[in-house]
């Protein structure tokens, strides 16, 4: 079992050591970030965020339970409160031997039950690069469904990488979670 944890400064340097090379931090940041990742960089990324009825971000780290060993990273953020959205990001499994073993779907179920369930949102949704199959599939057995494609969006190198836009509704949330109007179903 994963449980989401809010992310710290006392977290910086593992994600740090998890982001070695400028290819994975840019498929899990965009452009947010530039190489190398720095505790500065980190230190900005988590201003105003993690207060719930106040900012427009939350952001985690994922814990397994039975060891309480830190596996991996997600955010929520452009929560807005007038639209009732958010959007999904940033999603890590950085402790490679955590792969394959469901620690993304405990990441993905985490935070949609937190948007749902705790925040009240309509919908939630994410941006995943073409190429990661891995969480696309990842993303799909939590029961986020596919939008569309935003074609050639980021630069790398001498590529471009297309976006795959995803999203969840909360009708689609209480159906898939036994729920009906913030009850459950008896």
């Amino acid at each position: 079992m994963i449980r989401l944890e809010y992310f710290t400064p006392a977290d910086f340097q593992q994600l740090i050591g998890w982001i070695q090379d400028p290819e994975l931090l840019q498929s899990w940041s965009g452009a947010l970030f530039s190489f190398p990742l720095t505790e500065d960089k980190l230190a900005w990324y988590l201003e105003g965020t993690n207060n719930p009825p106040e900012s427009d971000a939350l952001v985690y780290k994922a814990v397994e339970s039975k060891s309480g060993e830190t596996v991996g990273h997600i955010s929520l953020g452009g929560i807005s409160h007038k639209n009732n959205s958010a959007r999904i990001s940033r999603v890590l499994v950085g402790n490679t031997t955590a792969r394959g073993r469901g620690v993304c779907q405990g990441m993905i179920k985490g935070v949609l039950k937190i948007g749902f369930e705790d925040l009240g949102l309509h919908r939630i949704d994410l941006g995943v690069y073409d190429f990661n199959t891995a969480a696309i599939a990842c993303y799909e057995k939590c029961g986020m469904k596919k939008d569309g494609t935003m074609r050639d969006v980021l630069k790398h190198g001498d590529n471009y990488w297309s976006l795959i836009e995803m999203s969840m509704l909360e009708h689609e949330w209480r159906e898939l979670h036994g729920k009906k109007q913030g009850h459950f179903i008896l």
